[in-house]
């Protein structure tokens, strides 16, 4: 390894390279990393971290509303958009800097440029020509993008957080969780947003009660959706733009934002050339130890398409510095890992869909519960909250854990490790409920639907 320049050279700086690279260099690896964008990667810059910071902010009108039903009473809200962006704005360069420091606190050299692949040992670093034993691929993932006339004057989502001002009309394209999440939030911030989705149910992939009652519920908050409708066609016009879609209709707004999905970032990065093995999606084919078809060549995050999400990527690092530089030979474990959707209400996931549970065990029992929040009993909003459970038949063990509703992320962690720990639903009725809470419920629910 003396021969080469470094032990370790990552292409990529968001969460899965930076967590690589200072465990490999703590491991007694010689690591550089190379980032051409901004340090911290997608979660930390257009996913995330803004993201999550845009939901809370899109909630506070609502709860202005409501609070009159507690005795208080607000002047009307008003919105000054710019200060959210610089607020954010800043709180993205605090973790920029966080992320420079773990790096030069664990003596990894980054450079700040863009690095390809000269060979399977040479890496041609902002005109820098390096040399590494090792090389690991995590630029991670981007938008995609469609080729729908005028789509020039659309946006995707990494550009709605830098958006100057809030638009009045806002058409969401796609049926994603990224979808549904912007739509939740501009509705917040008070725009006037329409959903426009190909299907005839949002989130593929989601347990389809989870997909019917969020529908519903975005319906009632004000969200038009338009189902089994594509875009034909974005004319800039005078006041707008003018969007043409397959049904026939053509309406007006000020902005149009794709969230179709999110593609590898792997475009001319040297990766053929150099022999790395491609699927048809673009992402990197690797083994279960993220090694791709060239043996010192390694990649993990959303650039293999796998789950992408940041605590994977990160738990993917660990994994892979661990075999790399301590001699183990562990495999990511990706079984029952909680998610959530930001979306309003949000969503918190973990295990089997039911259809998968079926498909799987054959005899499994649902346990189905919605009901009103104890917070809007005054306020008297409709909103439901749902909770739902799946069940192995023949072992008891709890298979799937969903939620839509307030805290649903929060809450959803704990079920995390109740499945991971292959809890039953014996154990679950065992467990005393912590009144009154949603959560509760979870703990409570006896009896099962009836089978389909």
């Amino acid at each position: 390894m003396a021969d080469y320049d470094y032990d370790l050279f990552v292409i990529g700086a968001g969460s899965g390279g930076v967590r690589a690279s200072r465990m490999s260099a703590s491991h007694g690896a010689r690591v550089g990393i190379a980032e051409e964008r901004f340090l911290g990667g997608t979660c930390v810059n257009v996913g995330c971290i803004p993201k999550k910071l845009f939901s809370y902010g899109s909630h506070y009108p609502h709860a202005a509303k409501e609070a009159s039903a507690y005795g208080w009473d607000f002047p009307e809200p008003k919105l000054t958009w710019s200060r959210l962006i610089e607020n954010k704005d800043r709180e993205i360069e605090r973790l920029n800097g966080i992320y420079r420091t773990i790096l030069a606190n664990n003596n990894v050299t980054l450079y700040e440029a863009r690095a390809t692949l000269i060979d399977a040992h040479t890496l041609d670093v902002g005109g820098e020509k390096i040399t590494a034993d090792k090389i690991l691929v995590a630029t991670g993932g981007k938008p995609q993008v469609w080729d729908t006339p005028g789509f020039e004057h659309a946006i995707v989502s990494d550009a709605a957080f830098y958006l100057e001002d809030r638009p009045d009309r806002v058409l969401v394209v796609g049926g994603g969780y990224i979808a549904v999440e912007f739509a939740g939030i501009f509705n917040g911030y008070g725009a006037e947003t329409t959903l426009v989705y190909r299907g005839d149910k949002i989130l593929r992939g989601f347990d389809d009660d989870v997909r019917v009652h969020l529908a519903a519920e975005m319906e009632k908050k004000g969200i038009n959706i338009v189902w089994n409708t594509i875009i034909d066609r974005i004319d800039k016009v005078d006041g707008g733009l003018d969007v043409t879609m397959s049904n026939g209709e053509v309406h007006q707004y000020d902005q149009v934002l794709y969230a179709i999905g999110r593609v590898p970032n792997t475009g001319n990065m040297g990766l053929e050339e150099a022999g790395v093995t491609l699927n048809d999606s673009g992402a990197i084919v690797v083994d279960d130890y993220f090694q791709t078809s060239v043996d010192n060549i390694y990649a993990l995050g959303d650039i293999i398409d796998r789950y992408q999400l940041t605590p994977v990527a990160i738990g993917e690092a660990m994994k892979l510095a661990s075999n790399l530089f301590k001699g183990t030979r562990e495999k990511m474990d990706y079984a029952d890992i909680p998610t959530a959707v930001f979306s309003d209400p949000p969503i918190g996931t973990v295990g089997l869909t039911e259809e998968d549970a079926r498909d799987r065990y054959g005899d499994v029992e649902i346990y189905r519960s919605t009901f009103r929040g104890l917070k809007d009993t005054l306020t008297g909003s409709s909103e439901q909250t749902l909770m739902k459970l799946i069940v192995d038949k023949a072992s008891d063990r709890v298979l799937g854990c969903h939620m839509v509703g307030p805290d649903a992320g929060e809450i959803t962690q704990g079920l995390g490790i109740a499945l991971k720990c292959g809890a039953t639903k014996a154990q679950f009725d065992a467990t005393v409920g912590i009144h009154p809470t949603a959560a509760e419920e979870f703990v409570t629910m006896r009896e099962p639907v009836p089978d389909p």
